[in-house]
């Protein structure tokens, strides 16, 4: 077992911090990709709404978010341990799972066979949309 990502908030009130810390560069992201794209005033001024930047936001959020990746057997002996609610996405019967618990004793997991960045990659959009979402 091993593990990806460098935050996993303890608390609500952790995770909101950490949302909102990521605002600004979330922001500088945006304005980065618009001028490669040679945006000028207007087309920017048009297309980079509130919204653009809060997905960018929850993006950099998720992608930061700590997963761990193991074998079933790993999950299973950890779903074991866990005081907590864990929603599973993916085929029961293949051999490695990543998962991710948030901060109210609720946990995520996507099982996958082969290809771990993309089962890591759905794992964090799933965590962010049904653990992080509401909260922050």
């Amino acid at each position: 077992m091993h593990t990806v990502g460098t935050f996993s908030p303890a608390t609500t009130e952790r995770a909101r911090e950490r949302y909102e810390a990521v605002g600004p560069a979330a922001q500088t992201v945006v304005r980065e990709v618009a001028k490669a794209m040679e945006f000028d005033r207007q087309e920017y001024d048009e297309r980079v709404t509130s919204d653009v930047v809060e997905t960018a936001r929850d993006a950099l959020f998720a992608s930061m978010l700590e997963v761990h990746v193991g074998s079933r057997q790993e999950f299973d002996e950890w779903v074991a341990s866990y005081d907590g609610e864990v929603t599973t996405v993916g085929h029961e019967s293949v051999d490695r799972v990543a998962w991710h618990a948030g901060p109210d004793s609720e946990a995520v997991a996507a099982t996958y066979q082969n290809e771990e960045d993309a089962a890591v990659a759905t794992l964090r959009r799933q965590a962010f949309g049904r653990l992080y979402r509401d909260l922050v």
